[in-house]
């Protein structure tokens, strides 16, 4: 088996397209089709470093060099693209900007619409810090306690979010903030974005 008929078997076992595997390598359509039809015999090395971490095996494998298989009980990760809308404050509220030429790739298992970048550090203590990524399922209603992105006139803020009767209470995850209190009345310049379920942070 040559190398042409390795990559389209390591792609074909992920369930990758040749679109799919030439984006994720930066390159045309065309040329996975000609590197699994055996027209380009000469491949870069820096591609084949690259093709061999997308198709999750070694160069040598790949080359031709080395006949062990891959390991296939390692499941392949699929992921999707969530746009991001912007900027949201942990802390007090901030005006929010539609990014919307910018997408965050994650795992498909985060069930979100959107993502936003959390700036302040009102949600420490729910692990959020400045600067992470926070994914968003969009709803207009969240159960009292939950963590959520509310928007107050222009602006958004990430708040655990409480109803008292005709009270809205915006809690933060940090002592040294205080508690965002609005009365029913005000409630026509709040509303839920939606409910944070995930959250992406660099290591500190």
């Amino acid at each position: 088996m040559g190398m042409s008929d390795r990559i389209k078997e390591r792609r074909t076992a992920l369930g990758l397209t040749q679109e799919e595997l030439a984006e994720k390598l930066g390159l045309q359509k065309s040329a996975i089709a000609k590197y699994e039809n055996g027209r380009v015999e000469n491949i870069k090395r820096s591609v084949i470093l690259k093709m061999s971490q997308v198709l999750r095996c070694s160069p040598s494998y790949l080359m031709g060099w080395d006949e062990t298989p891959p390991y296939e009980n390692i499941r392949p990760i699929s992921t999707r693209r969530f746009p991001v809308l912007g900027a949201v404050a942990c802390g007090e509220p901030i005006l929010m900007t539609g990014e919307k030429e910018v997408y965050v790739d994650a795992t498909t298992d985060i069930h979100a619409d959107f993502v936003l970048i959390a700036h302040g550090d009102s949600m420490v203590g729910a692990r959020i810090h400045d600067g992470d990524i926070v994914f968003v399922r969009s709803q207009d209603v969240v159960e009292n306690g939950e963590i959520a992105v509310v928007a107050i006139d222009d602006e958004a803020t990430l708040k655990r979010f409480y109803r008292y009767g005709e009270l809205i209470v915006l809690r933060a995850e940090n002592p040294s903030f205080k508690d965002l209190e609005y009365k029913e009345s005000d409630a026509k310049n709040i509303r839920i974005l939606g409910k944070a379920v995930a959250f992406q942070s660099d290591l500190k």
